[in-house]
């Protein structure tokens, strides 16, 4: 199967099954898992926390708390977040591309449930 990108927008339902099935394996599985993307500790030095840092990233599915639409928040973009933008270790994906695009543009709480397809 040929992909241009893997993004989380819009995943199919194999896509989001996928990611629900992985994120409930027992972690030494998920750590195993293909789509595993492995953590660097030396990028992850800025964080100070008492919790552990993870030892890799898998792909999470989440439901915007606007919207309610499904995205996933791929791996490969958490350890971006957390690795080079220096994100903060307990941050989550709460809003939906199409919601965070509307608020980041007008300052709105998010998209109305009728347009969650929309880009």
């Amino acid at each position: 199967m040929s992909r241009r990108l893997r993004s989380g927008r819009n995943p199919s339902a194999q896509d989001l099954s996928e990611a629900k099935r992985v994120a409930a394996l027992d972690s030494a599985l998920q750590k195993l898992h293909p789509s595993a993307v492995p953590a660097d500790p030396a990028k992850l030095q800025h964080i100070n926390t008492y919790g552990a840092l993870p030892e890799y990233y898998i792909d999470k599915p989440f439901k915007c708390r606007d919207c309610g639409k499904e995205e996933i928040w791929r791996a490969a973009d958490q350890k971006w977040y957390f690795e080079q933008a220096k994100g903060h270790i307990d941050a989550l994906a709460v809003r939906c591309h199409a919601c965070r695009k509307l608020r980041k543009n007008s300052g709105a709480s998010g998209c109305e449930p009728d347009r969650a397809g929309e880009s």
